[in-house]
């Protein structure tokens, strides 16, 4: 199979450098495209009890995972098209994304734990209802 453009499941944990080496060992022989989504920690996760900080909060891991996301852009030896931050339910931002910028194959992570199982979850979602290729990457403990 030729693929055209990688859309690459991430998250701010050291397994998410593998998961973009497996995308870019993917299209660098095919010249494709590769593009980064992550989900934004929201902080109303961590302390319902902080509702005057949860604004700085939020900007703080949205400065995070920004700078995470640049990490792995410098680190991938690879150019990154484009990198999403999203909200809310994975699967769907997944499917828009892969409608609008013609993305033929997802990377997503398996592990058994945080943002991993719920991007497995999405994956199933993904697999049933859109017509693109979804690579399950298996991850270590």
């Amino acid at each position: 199979m030729s693929y055209s453009h990688v859309l690459v499941c991430v998250a701010v944990t050291p397994e998410s450098h593998q998961l973009v080496a497996r995308a870019v060992s993917i299209a660098r022989p095919l010249n494709a495209r590769v593009s980064l989504i992550t989900l934004a920690t929201e902080p109303e996760m961590y302390n319902q009890l902080a509702a005057p900080m949860l604004e700085d909060i939020r900007g703080l891991l949205q400065e995070e995972t920004q700078v995470f996301l640049q990490e792995l852009e410098e680190k991938a030896q690879y150019p990154i098209a484009r990198t999403f931050i999203a909200t809310g339910e994975l699967s769907a931002h997944i499917l828009d994304i892969c409608r609008k910028e013609h993305v033929d194959l997802v990377i997503c992570g398996n592990h058994n734990h945080s943002f991993f199982s719920r991007a497995a979850c999405s994956a199933k979602a993904i697999v049933g209802s859109s017509l693109v290729d979804v690579l399950l990457v298996p991850l270590g403990n």
